[in-house]
């Protein structure tokens, strides 16, 4: 009777140890994405493995490593990391139909290299008590003479502007965007420091009157168990610029297989996973990021946002335009 209830014991395992493992490399913070890896395992039985670091070092690790790398899959935050890693030759094509139906081509690599997996929007937000919301209308015036000294934004070496530079080079030409930078130089309130919350504590304070954020970092402040977060985050309104005419920039959180995965299959399936309902709403809802699928209800903080229409650039063109853009902003004086 004890080998009978051994055998089966053995049997009823064996689905979720053939089903194996998979490395994650990480950028995104595990607190971020855990719980998601562990409904992943729930679901299938396969383990995850995660690694988390800064995104270039995970880059740089995965070089080093060469065809040696455990890595299965990279996530990451901005398309032009993706980009790097694409250039450094790290990943190779996914090759599943689900990640293509799911993600729409602006969301995408052509080739299938890395897919989209949660949009982020980079916007304008400003102080409600001291800003007309019909006052502004796009990126391009926020080189307007009329917000001198009024605006907050973090680094040059932030590679969510350097995205949105990017984006405005494909856009306008690097002539016009170089003009831009300058004069949104010229409209800063203070030398540029800080991450995004900072940008937000400085509209609430007084120290400017807009900022240029992406949304997510507002919803986490929104949600914060610090009143003083809070307190800052609704003292500021999101505007979104460039309804007229192309939209808001956006960029994404993202992943692609890597190029010496040793799980190829499992590493599939889990990108597979994370563009599923369920993962989606779960990046609104956590994360107050954007689904990058389409028909999955956005969360009740990103609603009470508004909608608004999104540039659809493809995000392949902003690790093209990421030289390029980074020169430009140290010529415009941008730090």
């Amino acid at each position: 009777m004890r080998w009978s209830l051994l055998l089966l014991s053995l049997l009823i395992s064996l689905p979720a140890f053939a089903a194996g493992e998979v490395n994650l490399y990480s950028a995104r913070k595990e607190a971020l994405i855990k719980p998601l890896l562990e409904r992943f395992t729930a679901e299938t039985g396969i383990d995850v493995n995660l690694i988390t670091g800064k995104a270039d070092a995970l880059v740089k690790r995965m070089q080093s490593e060469g065809s040696n790398s455990p890595a299965d899959v990279l996530l990451t935050v901005d398309a032009g990391r993706l980009h790097r890693a694409e250039q450094a030759d790290l990943l190779q094509p996914a090759g599943s139909e689900v990640l293509d139906r799911a993600v729409p081509a602006a969301y995408r690599d052509p080739q299938g290299l890395w897919y989209g997996l949660s949009l982020r929007a980079r916007t304008i937000v400003y102080a409600k008590d001291r800003v007309d919301p019909k006052t502004l209308s796009s990126y391009e015036d926020l080189a307007d003479p009329k917000w001198k000294g009024r605006i907050c934004i973090r680094s040059s070496n932030n590679i969510y502007n350097q995205s949105l530079v990017a984006a405005l080079i494909d856009e306008l030409g690097e002539q016009t965007t170089e003009t831009w930078a300058k004069g949104l130089v010229a409209n800063m309130a203070r030398p540029p420091k800080g991450g995004d919350r900072d940008q937000i504590k400085a509209v609430a304070i007084g120290q400017c009157d807009i900022a240029v954020i992406n949304t997510y970092y507002l919803g986490t402040m929104l949600a914060s168990t610090d009143p003083r977060e809070r307190k800052a985050a609704e003292a500021v309104a999101v505007f979104w610029p460039n309804q007229q005419d192309r939209g808001v920039h956006m960029n994404i959180s993202g992943a692609g297989i890597a190029k010496y995965a040793k799980h190829p299959d499992n590493a599939r399936r889990l990108l597979e996973f994370l563009v599923s309902p369920e993962a989606q709403r779960w990046y609104g809802e956590v994360n107050f990021e954007y689904p990058v699928v389409q028909g999955v209800a956005e969360s009740a903080t990103l609603k009470s946002w508004g909608t608004f229409t999104a540039d659809t650039i493809n995000l392949g063109r902003l690790g093209d335009n990421n030289a390029a853009a980074v020169k430009l902003m140290d010529r415009a004086g941008w730090r």
